[in-house]
């Protein structure tokens, strides 16, 4: 080689970066919890995450699950529809009864999980027209029923009104004040405004009745005029908040249900759950076809007494051919096992 030419540098070899490592038990962060967020890849973990009543970071247990099945007694061929997909605990158990031959319809509004959980159930081997997913809330049912051809209704159809763990356990969604995130708790955070744009356009009066009428709050009109109308950032400033403004006489047990009940409240305000779980309601009996069967899973008062409302009057008038009563409740093995499961109500009903 001559002293003119010079020879090519040959490009840099990528420098091997190492996965972060699994920080014990109880890794601090969320995003780290890789052992949880995978669990095709650790079911040892999981199992053991469960065996002591826990729910892994980042998935939803089903919720009376084997009680749901029995009473909507899904049979191959039909169609199904799950109102709020989640992480797919309910979905998986539809998809696998309507086959061969059935169809499940799935809706969520998440933008995020809705991707992931339609993943895992594709995965599962079904078969392409077995599985219909649109991203859409539940109080779009009518119209999700239309665009499927199914316009005369469906045979089967589930609705899960709790939030999803996956939601809940990641903090840059902002449900929660066990981890620090944004304050914004929206299902669709591609839509609406955040709860902490809410509480910064908030007045007394107005928050006052948030908190009265969607978490019973007894300290409503102490914490609306302390809170309306300051920028609060993120979940645990806004926790924080909340402690500061209650009287030093109340135990910690009743302080923490005060901080849990205002971002409920603060929640279903945001994402206009009540207006949507109405609009649903209005036109769920149009979308049942004569001898279908529903259930519903509510978490809060609010939500039952509409519900209830719905089945009992639909019996009454003979628009319904049967429905329960008394609420069904999980057992107290299953609240054990999943703790997130002991304020569920489940209601069910037959469209005459």
């Amino acid at each position: 080689m001559s002293e003119s030419e010079v020879p090519e540098s040959a490009p840099a070899p990528t420098p091997h970066r190492r996965r972060p490592r699994y920080s014990g038990k109880n890794p601090r962060r969320f995003e780290h919890k890789y052992k949880e967020l995978n669990p095709e890849r650790y079911a040892e973990t999981i199992a053991k995450v469960r065996a002591s009543g826990k729910t892994p970071a980042g998935q939803h247990v089903p919720i009376l699950l084997n009680e749901i099945m029995q009473i909507l007694a899904v049979k191959p061929g039909e169609r199904a529809v799950d109102c709020t997909l989640g992480y797919g605990g309910h979905a998986s158990a539809l998809l696998k009864a309507v086959q061969p031959g059935g169809t499940l319809l799935a809706l969520d509004q998440d933008p995020i999980e809705i991707v992931r959980t339609e993943a895992r159930l594709r995965a599962t081997g079904c078969e392409e027209s077995a599985l219909v997913v649109k991203r859409m809330n539940f109080a779009g049912l009518q119209r999700a029923l239309g665009e499927v051809g199914w316009s005369d209704g469906a045979d089967v159809l589930l609705a899960d009104l709790g939030c999803s763990s996956m939601q809940f356990d990641n903090p840059s969604r902002g449900f929660s004040f066990k981890h620090d995130g944004p304050l914004d708790m929206r299902m669709n955070p591609q839509r609406g405004v955040s709860a902490r744009e809410m509480l910064h356009k908030l007045t007394a009066e107005k928050l006052t009745a948030i908190l009265s009428e969607n978490a019973d709050e007894p300290h409503a009109r102490l914490l609306a005029q302390a809170l309306a109308g300051e920028d609060v950032a993120t979940t645990r400033t806004l926790a924080e908040a909340v402690r500061r403004v209650l009287p030093y006489r109340m135990d910690e047990e009743e302080r923490e249900a005060t901080v849990r009940r205002v971002f409920q409240a603060l929640r279903i305000a945001v994402n206009e759950e009540f207006t949507a779980l109405d609009t649903f309601l209005r036109q769920l009996p149009a979308c049942l076809r004569p001898g279908a069967r529903v259930a519903i899973l509510t978490f809060h008062s609010g939500e039952d007494r509409r519900v209830k409302h719905l089945f009992r009057e639909g019996l009454r008038s003979g628009l319904f051919s049967a429905a329960n009563d008394e609420v069904i409740r999980p057992s107290s093995e299953e609240t054990r096992s999943n703790p997130r499961a002991a304020p569920a109500k489940l209601r069910w009903a037959v469209k005459g």
